[in-house]
């Protein structure tokens, strides 16, 4: 029987078992990552991160005004991290290193786990993001492939 639960009080709790050390799977509920998650069919294993490690490109699950957000790192200056999900067309979010709570180390798609920390993935990051200027087209074609548009 499968169960919604509120996503704040299951994050808080995810938050609370990463602290602890533990890794948290969590089924992904938005479409800021999108094409590389979907909305309630994905999931993502988080660990507790290493704040020194974090680098450009990884997957992250930051708390930001009281809100849990999963965006990928596009920029470091510093403690300061500039975040962006793959399907946002424009708007960046900021926070600092202390404001992760988990990092991605895979995710499950369609029944296939992809390795967040691989050298493929990482090259996807950055290709991802190059392409800003051209990902309204590129997300209209998937939500077609998708069937979202008729």
């Amino acid at each position: 029987m499968k169960k919604l639960v509120n996503n704040e009080l299951l994050l808080d709790c995810a938050d609370e078992m990463l602290k602890e050390g533990h890794s948290v799977t969590i089924r992904v509920a938005g479409y800021s990552m999108r094409p590389i998650l979907e909305h309630r069919r994905d999931d993502v294993t988080l660990v507790k991160p290493d704040l020194d490690a974090l680098s450009l490109y990884d997957v992250v699950l930051f708390k930001l005004n009281g809100r849990y957000i999963m965006h990928r790192i596009i920029a470091i200056d510093g403690d300061r991290l500039t975040l962006m999900g793959d399907g946002n067309l424009q708007g960046c979010e900021s926070c600092t290193k202390a404001d992760v709570v988990g990092i991605a180390t895979k995710f499950k798609r369609k029944g296939k786990e992809i390795d967040c920390q691989s050298a493929g993935f990482r090259r996807y990051g950055k290709v991802w993001n190059a392409l800003r200027p051209i990902r309204r087209w590129l997300l209209y074609a998937y939500r077609i492939k998708l069937k979202l548009i008729p």
